[in-house]
């Protein structure tokens, strides 16, 4: 691919000369280097795991074509990573139009792969032959090593470029292609790949792929892997709902195939299972790529479940006459409770970007909706029991719909900041801009008075709430929105809440967690991370939300202190001013156990100060994990909780008696 880039010359009088030679062509992978986003969508954190996905879904494409059922990924100590898979292997013949070894021709040109020919790879997540190359453009070596045929193959790259010729190394049995490389610290921000989010994709990758391994081990740190699902979909489903009371035990999972109008097919696969809970939780994929943000296929499958759902509720009178009488059900009140996985594989799916985050083809929501209308709606009569349930639940959740919007409308009031009626007594900043501006969310009046005094006035605003807000894991959303303690926080912070949330409209740019550092600290903090997650989840995804560190301990010794933020630091400030004595005179160590026992002062210093405080921000790598954990600490089931407790308790840290 050849990138054309202006380049305008100023003259002495200020003009500008603008001809042939203002024209640059950059040539081959120099394009890449100049715009990495335009092919992995940042040169941040997820531009970087987005390497190691390019090279993992070239394998997987082997695993889905039938040659390959096992891949294993090294994040080694020196920073390089690792992908071996048992396909194939990349050919190594000599390319004719080319002249010169296929493998560093896909390794070094933008659209050179077997994804165009629809014979050799028929359902592919990498279509537009620019992955592996991107890799190589972006790293600062790469190595490639091909068994094939019984010889063993290698060659290496720098930046994108050959360092030497492709030559054999030895003899193999087996055949695959191992990929090594390191990502170039010139192109991006960090190098520092994060086990869980990488995990966390090759899990999806096992549980979408019945009988394919995929490993991973982080040399560092020891930790690894091995994920190997055989139940594949339902499976997956089962994994998302094992800390939940489910409906029905069993998964409702069914395929179907469908020609499209240009020949190809598209094969459906779709697993269901409903429980007791009042978030939905439904994810979908193109060719084993997750489609974080959705597209034709999963907007036919939920047409298809509001309509079968309600065909069948009308069909059986569910819908009852009287108090509780509804005439339809929503999609939001079919789908409460819902846990989904949506699959399909095709033969030309049409990404909307290089990073694939939704899909496109239109004749496929048709098709879906055709698949899921059929084989939901057989179930639901051959299975009446289950049927039952699922409408009852549906019936429940609109009727709570009414109470919902009510309380929704009540925090879309803009009078309510400007009277001043928030319960949680909001002490606003001053700056509007909220790129600038951050909300502290404290426990208590005491800390939350403390705080007022401490904080610069400008960026800074607080809330104090009181006690523990509601736990939204055990209660629909009608319930949480007629909190006060709720009521306050979504109105300070101004973007909505659930499906109505809009991250654009926050009126700060950083979400605070300021709690004690005590047991019930922990608790409301853990209750107000699981309202963020369920109820106003972008926040959380697009790094908006943090937890404050205050420190546990002061050592003071005459005029001079130290704030320790564990029994490690607080120890070893004791040594240091005890000056190698054995006996510590003079020195006083102070166990703070709430914020309030802190002067302002000393909560700015150590705490607030945006120059010398520690927060931690609170990513989402793995959203099936969160999610997972949050239904296992504050769902209603006890055994899993009891069990995580007592198999974590030694883990426990600052744990006041």
């Amino acid at each position: 691919m050849e990138e054309t880039v202006t380049n305008k010359k100023k003259t002495g009088n200020g003009n500008t000369e603008y001809g042939a030679d203002s024209i640059q062509v950059m040539k081959g992978l120099e394009a890449v280097r100049v715009r990495p986003a335009m092919y992995i969508g940042s040169t941040g954190t997820e531009g970087l795991h987005h390497l190691v996905y390019e090279v993992v879904d070239n394998a997987i494409d082997e695993a889905l074509a039938g040659f390959c059922d096992r891949v294993d990924v090294v994040l080694h100590k020196n920073g390089t990573v690792s992908v071996q898979d048992n396909g194939r292997g990349i050919p190594v013949d000599t390319h004719k139009e080319e002249g010169r070894p296929a493998v560093e021709v896909i390794m070094t040109t933008l659209h050179a792969g077997g994804k165009f020919d629809s014979e050799t790879y028929k359902v592919s997540g990498g279509l537009h032959g620019v992955g592996v190359s991107v890799v190589n453009a972006l790293s600062s070596r790469l190595e490639v090593e091909v068994s094939r045929d019984g010889q063993k193959w290698f060659q290496c790259y720098e930046r994108g470029k050959p360092e030497e010729e492709l030559k054999t190394i030895g003899i193999s049995a087996k055949n695959g292609t191992r990929i090594l490389f390191a990502p170039d610290p010139e192109i991006f921000e960090t190098t520092e790949f994060h086990f869980d989010r990488l995990s966390a994709r090759f899990r999806e990758h096992a549980f979408l792929n019945s009988g394919l391994t995929i490993t991973i081990l982080e040399e560092s740190s020891g930790k690894s892997h091995k994920f190997l699902y055989k139940g594949g979909l339902s499976e997956y489903v089962t994994y998302l709902n094992e800390n939940r009371v489910v409906l029905h035990k069993k998964p409702i999972h069914f395929t179907g195939e469908r020609e499209t109008g240009d020949g190809h097919f598209v094969e459906v696969e779709v697993a269901i299972q409903y429980n007791d809970g009042y978030s939905e939780i439904i994810y979908s994929f193109a060719n084993n790529i997750n489609t974080v943000d959705g597209g034709t296929h999963l907007s036919g499958f939920k047409a298809a479940l509001t309509r079968t759902i309600n065909g069948y509720a009308k069909k059986n009178n569910l819908l009852k006459a009287g108090k509780n009488s509804i005439q339809d059900i929503s999609g939001d009140d079919a789908r409460e409770g819902l846990t989904a996985i949506v699959s399909v594989k095709m033969t030309d799916p049409q990404f909307e970007g290089q990073t694939k985050a939704k899909l496109g083809n239109s004749d496929v929501k048709g098709l879906v909706e055709q698949i899921v209308g059929e084989h939901l709606g057989n179930f639901l009569e051959e299975n009446p029991p289950i049927g039952r349930k699922l409408i009852s639940k549906a019936v429940a959740a609109a009727t709570a719909r009414d109470a919902a919007r009510k309380a929704r409308a009540l925090t879309r009031r803009k009078t309510a900041l400007e009277n001043s009626t928030l319960p949680g007594k909001l002490a606003d900043c001053s700056m509007k801009n909220a790129d600038d501006c951050e909300i502290f969310i404290v426990e208590g009046d005491s800390a939350g008075g403390t705080a007022k005094q401490g904080r610069d006035r400008r960026t800074q605003a607080i809330l104090p709430i009181r006690g523990k807000i509601l736990n939204v894991e055990k209660n629909r959303v009608d319930k949480i929105l007629a909190n006060k303690e709720v009521q306050a926080m979504v109105m300070a912070i101004g973007a909505g809440i659930a499906e109505d949330f809009d991250v654009s409209k926050i009126r700060y740019g950083k979400v605070i967690i300021m709690t004690d550092a005590d047991v019930d600290g922990s608790h409301i903090r853990t209750l107000l991370m699981t309202f963020f997650f369920r109820q106003m989840v972008p926040l959380v995804e697009q790094g908006h939300l943090y937890i404050a560190a205050p420190p546990l301990f002061r050592v003071k010794k005459g005029k001079e202190e130290l704030y320790a933020f564990s029994e490690e630091e607080k120890d070893r400030y004791v040594k240091k001013l005890t000056a190698g004595k054995k006996e510590a005179r003079g020195i006083h160590v102070q166990r703070y156990k709430g914020l309030g026992e802190m002067n302002p002062d000393q909560l700015w210093e150590t705490t607030m100060d945006p120059e010398r405080r520690v927060m931690r921000r609170v990513r989402l790598e793995d959203g099936p994990e969160a999610d997972n954990m949050f239904a296992l600490l504050m769902g209603e089931v006890v055994e899993p909780r009891r069990k995580f407790i007592e198999e974590n308790a030694d883990r426990v840290q600052n744990l006041d008696a």
